[in-house]
């Protein structure tokens, strides 16, 4: 019977030491660099063209990225609606959202939640910008953000007057994050008004009068 009873046990150790070996496994291509449908692996560079996104701001209006070219605009994923870390981090962007606005920078915000979790997250905390329902992943998997558990990891984009991803925050700190971002797009912004002005012409220099 001790016989009997050690090749049990020796069996459910190895069975159990294959289950975390599959888990492990699963958690590793869970954290791997996502695919995108470019063909690329991992965030979307510097220098891509920004996919379109679409989003329901606070009035129900829908706004989408491509029709705000000429100004730049900030894509930032976060996992879960209600969540402490994301509720932190959509907040803080609301209460520099008049900073954002005088800066001619749009904010989208992009989750995994649904069309009406969204409505009632920005209600309860009176988010002014536009939220993107991304149930399906497509968003997510367009810009090469992973997912965990089925949510999506914080990852912001900073898109150009263009189109063009200008910068990517793969690290976010919620805390401190909205105002990192605003003094980027300000100065995208900036830069991209100094490039579209047309250089002032220059004054002619009168030709002196010969002295008789």
């Amino acid at each position: 019977m001790k016989h009997v009873s050690r090749r049990t046990s020796a069996i459910a150790i190895a069975a159990f030491a294959g289950a975390a070996l599959i888990s492990s496994t699963a958690l590793f291509v869970a954290c791997g660099s996502a695919k995108r449908p470019d063909g690329g692996a991992g965030l979307l560079p510097v220098g891509a063209s920004a996919p379109d996104v679409e989003g329901i701001d606070a009035s129900g209006k829908t706004v989408r990225l491509s029709s705000l070219r000429g100004h730049a605009a900030v894509v930032f994923f976060y996992p879960k609606d209600g969540s402490p870390g994301c509720t932190k981090e959509a907040c803080a962007f609301r209460d520099a959202f008049t900073r954002f606005a005088s800066a001619g920078v749009t904010l989208f915000g992009v989750s995994r939640d649904s069309a009406e979790s969204h409505t009632s997250f920005a209600a309860e905390h009176h988010l002014p910008f536009p939220l993107v329902a991304d149930e399906s992943g497509d968003v997510e998997r367009a810009y090469g953000v992973g997912s965990f558990l089925g949510m999506t990891k914080r990852v912001s984009f900073l898109v150009d007057a263009q189109g063009r991803v200008l910068r990517v925050w793969p690290d976010v700190d919620p805390a401190i994050h909205a105002d990192e971002v605003l003094g980027a797009a300000s100065a995208a912004n900036g830069a991209t008004a100094t490039e579209g002005a047309s250089a002032p012409t220059p004054t002619p220099t009168p030709t002196p009068t010969p002295t008789r």
